[in-house]
């Protein structure tokens, strides 16, 4: 059983900073392509970015050039440095593996980005 385990959301200024780590139980390196996905109020769940096993990575034209993913394979981690955030980045972020695997999603993390 794959636990995907999300942290690192909270309260933020629009312009502020956060970065969210995802802590997988297994091997990230035994599962592939990993990606960040958030949810807004409202909204269907959306993709933000993901990085392959070898490092490559693709974002939404929403969020290129403000965030950015990495994975830490000796840790089974992989993190979404978020920068110049804004109020519409404000959603519940997932981590998943890409394509999204169902049995795979948390509780996700929130991040509010509100003045």
């Amino acid at each position: 059983q794959v636990q995907l385990v999300e942290s690192g959301g909270g309260l933020v200024q629009p312009g502020g900073s956060l970065r969210l780590s995802c802590a997988a139980s297994i091997s990230i390196l035994s599962i592939g392509s990993m990606a960040w996905y958030r949810q807004a109020p409202g909204k269907e769940r959306e993709l933000v970015g993901a990085i392959t096993r070898g490092g490559s990575r693709d974002y939404s034209d929403s969020v290129k050039g403000r965030f950015t993913i990495s994975r830490d394979n000796a840790k089974n981690t992989v993190y979404l440095q978020m920068n110049s955030l804004k109020p519409e980045d404000t959603a519940v972020y997932y981590c998943n593996t890409r394509p999204a695997a169902k049995g795979y999603w948390g509780q996700g993390t929130q991040v509010t980005v509100s003045s």
